[in-house]
């Protein structure tokens, strides 16, 4: 693959199929959370696989768009620096699975793909739970700290989301590292 800062028009088409994917996943809720968050298997993997496609920063910004056009498609907005923790940022770190694009490329393995996915969603776990301490701390049952709340809540639902994101990705995992130009 050729190694360019640049976006190519390929580059620039699996990122936007990637964001319509997750977009069309996230509407798929198998279960939804009191206070927000939900669990829904398959809207980071599109976001995932680009990166480890791709690498970090593009998977960066394809995240990040991704979590924008969340805003715009019905978002939960309760203060503008709590927008950008939950979604631009929180998505946008999901690009972090980039970080093992060479070894994916090269290994296919099942350890490459979980380190990916795990480094990427405890980017997003990280944003969320800030988010929830800060911004969503009333909701912390009397007596409970509202770290270990807000760690719990959002941990409830994305360890399932991690789960299956690292199951489906390992099964398409020789035809992600293929050049789609040769199919």
């Amino acid at each position: 693959m050729q190694k360019t800062k640049n976006w190519t028009t390929k580059m620039l088409v699996e990122g936007a199929v990637c964001i319509a994917l997750a977009l069309i996943l996230r509407t798929i809720k198998l279960y939804q959370l009191p206070n927000g968050g939900s669990i829904t298997p398959g809207k980071m993997i599109p976001l995932i696989i680009f990166a480890l496609r791709y690498g970090p920063i593009k998977g960066f910004v394809v995240g990040a768009v991704y979590g924008v056009l969340s805003i715009v498609l019905g978002g939960s907005i309760y203060h503008p620096v709590q927008a950008i923790l939950d979604y631009p940022l929180a998505y946008g770190f999901l690009g972090l699975a980039g970080l093992f694009k060479d070894e994916f490329q090269k290994t296919h393995s099942i350890k490459t793909i979980l380190l990916g996915s795990f480094v990427g969603i405890l980017g997003r776990f990280v944003c969320h739970v800030l988010s929830g301490v800060v911004f969503f701390s009333q909701y912390t049952p009397a007596g409970m700290n509202s770290w270990i709340y807000s760690i719990t809540y959002n941990a409830s639902f994305l360890s399932i989301d991690f789960a299956v994101t690292v199951f489906v990705i390992f099964l398409l995992r020789k035809f992600l590292t293929r050049d789609l130009q040769k199919l």
